[in-house]
């Protein structure tokens, strides 16, 4: 297996994990984002650029829902 594919793999079994995760806290949604961030990367050097756009979409729409659910989980002070 060559490093790219290898890259991909971690990437998406990265973001697999914290799909899982992700009602246990909201960090988890944030690893979500990361790891839809990496599978961007991964699109866009393996040449499907596509895949690579929509993973930044995914990772955009990831990062406000853990804005918000972020939001809502801190103590009022």
């Amino acid at each position: 297996m060559d490093t790219l594919s290898l890259f991909g793999l971690v990437a998406v079994s990265f973001t697999l994990i914290c799909y899982a995760m992700e009602s246990g806290a909201h960090w988890w949604t944030l690893g979500f984002v990361l790891g839809c961030l990496a599978g961007s990367a991964y699109g866009f050097l393996q040449g499907a650029w596509p895949f690579g756009v929509v993973e930044l979409f995914w990772a955009a729409v990831s990062f406000q829902r853990w804005l918000r659910l972020r939001r809502m989980r801190e103590p009022l002070a």
